[in-house]
């Protein structure tokens, strides 16, 4: 494990395997190195990149200088890309790919970035908006943190509950979830009221890639189209036989050649 140190001085644990250009891939929430697809996606990619897989700030080895923001989180992603050389490829899942989104309409030196669903889900702010991360908070604050992470399976991701009761059957992932639970609020804070940000997408000037699973919600899959087609020549590309749960296997190639691929606007299905 290796450090950086971000703008506010809160160290950022990090790893990185591989050859070549740096690839910077950011979580969705409750996933950290040690849990998620990260673990299983980076030796994928490691044979074309350099890769980096970090905690973001609050998880794992990473600290979690307060208040919160998600300029923090930008400028943490800032101090992984000079660790990296001064620039570095992108890739975000969920809510880590509208986080990489950020970071690249933050105008920071990204080669490219590829986002598989960033859960852009509410229309009008109907279907949640700031009452997640108003009621994410309200449970954390009670000491509720397996009450928060049921709340966000059920009520924001959509997970069927007999899932959950088996989730929480199973300690040694719910035990990892729950220690992580105090930053589901932050990823709610990245999702902008999880209303596609297209002003502020708008101004994204590097070559972009959406992605969904052709087997996603229907809301993920109306999201990632609007992001492709709130970013200037944006691709957009649909896994086949994907759900939110992406295999990595998947997902690798398509990352892979867009990255080493000279780009230009299209829709792919595969």
């Amino acid at each position: 494990m290796t450090q950086a140190i971000s703008k506010d001085g809160t160290v950022i644990a990090y790893e990185r395997s591989g050859k070549g250009p740096a690839l910077i891939l950011v979580d969705g929430a409750l996933c950290s190195r040690a849990f998620g697809p990260m673990p299983k996606l980076a030796p994928l990619l490691a044979p074309r990149f350099n890769v980096y897989v970090y905690d973001r700030r609050g998880r794992g080895e990473s600290g979690d200088t307060l208040p919160y923001s998600k300029e923090r989180e930008v400028e943490d992603i800032a101090a992984l890309i000079q660790e990296a050389g001064g620039s570095a490829f992108l890739v975000g899942l969920s809510s880590g790919g509208a986080l990489a989104l950020e970071a690249a309409a933050s105008g920071l030196d990204i080669k490219k970035v590829a986002a598989y669903e960033p859960p852009y889900v509410a229309a009008g702010g109907q279907e949640g908006g700031t009452e997640h991360e108003r009621q994410l908070k309200s449970l954390l604050a009670a000491g509720h943190r397996g009450g928060a992470v049921r709340y966000f399976m059920r009520s924001m991701v959509g997970v069927p509950a007999p899932f959950v009761i088996m989730m929480q059957l199973m300690p040694w992932i719910w035990r990892k979830m729950k220690a992580v639970a105090h930053t589901l609020p932050y990823d709610a804070a990245v999702m902008n009221e999880f209303k596609v940000p297209a002003g502020r997408l708008a101004s994204i000037q590097i070559p972009t890639l959406l992605m969904h699973g052709s087997k996603t919600d229907v809301r993920l899959q109306r999201a990632a189209r609007a992001v492709a087609d709130a970013v200037p020549g944006a691709q957009h590309r649909i896994l086949e036989g994907q759900t939110h749960n992406v295999a990595p296997t998947v997902l690798a190639p398509a990352v892979v050649e867009f990255f080493t691929a000279d780009t230009a606007s299209a829709d792919v299905r595969r």
